[in-house]
């Protein structure tokens, strides 16, 4: 049992000990779920430091048949691209239990054990390398936010709980069909056998058969980044959400769209991925500027921050279908950089909303009068969100337009509408909601930070600001992880392309 197993398995032992506890002893509770999640996130750093740099490929590898007929192997492991994805899971599962710490009262012992599950759904969904395997983990995950949302909720919770549901399912019945035919024509639910059995033409797909593989693969992953058109559930989710529901549904969850993109789609379909990547990239533009202009009309702070993941997450589609070295890097980076910056916005939301119990924009006023502290957090973290150079988001979304513009200048243009429009909608929140003339509300019931928030936002900041100067900690193993995948959808794509001409049939590869 390696250390990634371990990191498995532990999330899923505090779900279970934490259901143990008597309901009464809320404080243990609590205790009991921060304890697992804080022991994880050690486990992922010791993961993080025994990662060999130049080594490509999987490590901390498990590979055992699960299910003897047909052959589902548990199959685990981390590259670049996975490697930081499992880290800001378990670095956010403790902030999203701290936040919550006075917060939830009701049911509290099934909160904080659906946190800890909704954390070994995601650890497992990024490093999970067997089709079947990794589809068993996207389904885990499904069921602890549809919960979180679902009883914990605001008003329209159920609304949102069931949209969210019948949203995510509908994808992942598609995806289900695509990972059965890859198994019926491959012998094998093994992601690395499928991808080197297409490198070598032993697994051959005709136009039409890459084509239908490609898009049920990319719809299941479109819905949950979510790409303009397929974006409708989310304002709902993270409007009724808790403040750790959208921490975790913002920050993670959506990755696992994007990690879905770069990891299944562009290697395995290269043909059709190439093929179909200008109106892809079309849609991400769009997601982009619609987003931010629907952002900007936002009454509702929760609903604001909501649509402005819909755009920042544009750019890292646009990255991913750039096909350069630069773009993809950009894409993978700005996933990790959205997720602190994003989850930190969530965060202070969420603790101004515990303070007034209201989201309306125009409830507030005046509250860097009576919070100066927590009015400095908000900025700092709104400057990381507009792409402020020496914060996070700068470098993601600098590395996507570099990278779109070596393959097409046009989208390049347009995209980076995307940066003007973010600023202006996030600052002009910050000086409606922290200036002005101090309410009697936000006066009396607004305090600052106080020992236990500064403890969840604090590792926020410090991170904004490292991965925004020391860029090369996060982004040389990820590049080693890309290069590969834009190999092998190089190599894959020309292979096809050959293959099929020999056999009669015609593709269109880019």
């Amino acid at each position: 049992m390696n250390l990634l197993d371990f990191l498995i398995v532990i999330p899923a032992v505090g779900f279970l000990a934490t259901l143990l506890v008597p309901r009464a002893q809320e404080n243990l509770i609590r205790m009991v779920t921060l304890a697992f999640s804080l022991v994880s996130f050690v486990v992922s750093l010791g993961l993080a430091a025994g990662f060999q740099m130049g080594k490509t490929g999987q490590q901390f590898v498990t590979d055992f048949v699960w299910i003897q007929n047909p052959e589902i192997h548990y199959h685990v492991g981390v590259d670049g691209l996975s490697l930081w994805l499992i880290v800001l899971s378990t670095f956010l599962t403790p902030i999203a239990i701290l936040i919550s710490w006075k917060y939830i009262h009701n049911r509290s012992k099934e909160f904080f054990a659906f946190l800890l599950l909704l954390e070994f759904g995601l650890i497992g969904v990024f490093s999970a390398w067997d089709l079947f395997l990794f589809y068993v983990f996207w389904e885990v995950v499904l069921v602890p936010m549809y919960f979180l949302i679902g009883i914990w909720g605001h008003d329209r919770r159920i609304y949102a709980a069931v949209k969210f549901f019948l949203y995510t399912m509908a994808g992942s019945v598609l995806m289900l069909v695509a990972i059965t035919y890859l198994y019926i024509h491959s012998g094998t639910f093994d992601y690395a056998a499928i991808l080197s059995q297409i490198q070598t033409g032993k697994l051959v797909f005709t136009h039409a058969q890459e084509t239908f593989l490609f898009l049920a693969f990319f719809v299941a992953f479109a819905i949950k980044v979510p790409l303009f058109p397929l974006h409708t559930w989310l304002p709902d989710a993270h409007v009724e959400a808790p403040s750790a529901g959208s921490v975790m549904l913002a920050s993670v969850m959506l990755k696992m769209g994007t990690y879905g993109l770069v990891r299944f789609c562009v290697p395995m379909f290269p043909g059709a991925a190439h093929e179909n990547a200008s109106w892809i990239s079309v849609l991400a533009i769009i997601g982009i500027v619609y987003g931010a202009l629907v952002a900007m009309v936002q009454p509702n702070m929760k609903k604001l921050v909501a649509y402005s993941s819909v755009s920042h997450l544009g750019f890292v589609v646009l990255g991913i279908f750039s096909f350069t070295q630069m773009g993809m890097d950009g894409a993978v980076f700005q996933m990790l950089a959205h997720g602190i910056s994003t989850g930190a916005l969530f965060t202070l939301v969420g603790l101004l909303y515990e303070r007034r119990h209201s989201l309306a924009i125009s409830d507030y006023g005046g509250v860097a009068t009576v919070a100066p502290w927590l009015s400095t957090v908000f900025l700092i973290t709104t400057f990381a969100s507009i792409g402020l150079p020496l914060l996070c988001n700068f470098i993601g979304e600098f590395l996507v337009l570099q990278g779109t513009a070596q393959s097409n200048f046009t989208f390049t243009a347009f995209a980076a509408l995307g940066v003007i429009l973010s600023a202006c909608y996030m600052l002009w929140m910050y000086q409606r909601v922290f200036f002005g003339a101090v309410g009697e509300e936000v006066k009396h019931h607004v305090p600052d930070l106080n020992l236990r928030e500064w403890v969840c936002v604090v590792p926020l900041i410090a991170m904004m600001v490292w991965m925004g100067i020391y860029t090369q900690t996060f982004l040389a193993p990820v590049s080693e992880a890309t290069a590969t995948i834009i190999n092998q959808s190089k190599m894959n794509a020309s292979l096809t392309t050959t293959t099929i001409a020999q056999a009669g049939g015609s593709v269109h590869a880019h």
